[in-house]
């Protein structure tokens, strides 16, 4: 089952249940999903488009939660963290920073990257094989620290 149709059927299912926080967080991927597919001719969503989109939801709601908590505003903090939990449940399993750590060790062994020159070309690596399963900033934190 793709994600447009478990999105669909977990509407569904939030619609029937009135939990109106997972309702309106698969609304929102949903409408995510409806404009990716008419921003373009014949655009049809695969799976890394649907991933770019899962993680692209992700990182806002991330940011909005830092946003709130540091205003003081845990009640929509808390609202954000929900919907994050939910759309969460759509991406792969996240990598532990161990685990992350070996996955990049590995990549480095692979490519022979071994100074600070060679970040770009392990970084790139890296965001390519660990793409949706660890973020951008992890990645690049562990790249780092690898290099330095």
């Amino acid at each position: 089952m793709g994600l447009k149709e478990k999105i669909s059927d977990d509407l569904k299912a939030a619609i029937k249940s009135g939990d109106k926080v997972k309702l309106n967080t698969i609304r929102s991927i949903r409408a995510a999903i409806l404009e990716f597919e008419k921003s373009g001719k014949d655009k049809e969503l695969d799976e890394a488009e649907g991933m770019k989109i899962l993680t692209s939801a992700v990182k806002k709601r991330k940011e909005s939660i830092e946003q709130y908590e540091k205003a003081g505003r845990t009640d929509l903090a808390d609202k954000e963290k929900a919907e994050l939990e939910i759309i969460q449940t759509y991406l792969p399993k996240q990598l532990s920073v161990e685990e992350a750590e070996a996955e990049i060790r590995k990549i480095a062994d692979e490519i022979g990257a071994s100074t600070k020159a060679d970040f770009g070309r392990l970084m790139q690596a890296s965001v390519k094989e660990l793409k949706g399963r660890a973020e951008g900033k992890l990645i690049n934190e562990i790249v780092r620290k690898i290099l330095s």
